[in-house]
């Protein structure tokens, strides 16, 4: 199967009212997701928010995992907590999963939205000028390659 259709399939379960525990790969939601590392536990994307972290079809050409950061309307703004700038668009029809918990390589669930997660969230976004240098010492000290 290919990463599509592996992604199609999640969200046709999602779609079916199952949780869907998912895997992710690359960088751009550290500190707070490691790819390759740990999943993401997926469910229907009812009721969104700012500061929700969902899986979307972006730009009208791939899937991404990313928190949003703006809705207006019917459009909404994702960035990922690992970049530095870079911001997707889409639309509300187009958020096709939440993610609720973070799954570790240990198996262990953890709420994406608690009150410490939340807050650290938060500093992390004020952050985002000096975030290029925490992520390199992150990285370093965590040994994520």
């Amino acid at each position: 199967m290919t990463d599509s259709e592996i992604i199609e399939s999640a969200i046709a379960l999602v779609d079916e009212g199952m949780h869907v525990t998912f895997p992710v790969r690359g960088w751009s939601m550290l500190p707070f997701i490691i790819g390759g590392k740990e999943s993401v536990v997926l469910q229907k994307p009812d009721n969104v928010h700012v500061g929700h972290v969902v899986l979307a079809w972006v730009d009208g050409c791939r899937y991404v995992v990313h928190r949003i950061i703006a809705i207006e309307d019917d459009k909404v703004t994702l960035m990922g907590d690992g970049n530095i700038a870079g911001k997707e668009y889409c639309l509300l029809k187009d958020l096709k999963a939440l993610a609720s918990h973070v799954v570790d390589r240990r198996g262990r669930q953890h709420d994406l939205y608690s009150k410490w997660r939340r807050m650290a969230v938060r500093l992390w976004w004020w952050l985002r000028p000096v975030r290029r240098y925490l992520l390199f010492i992150y990285k370093r000290v965590k040994r994520i390659r």
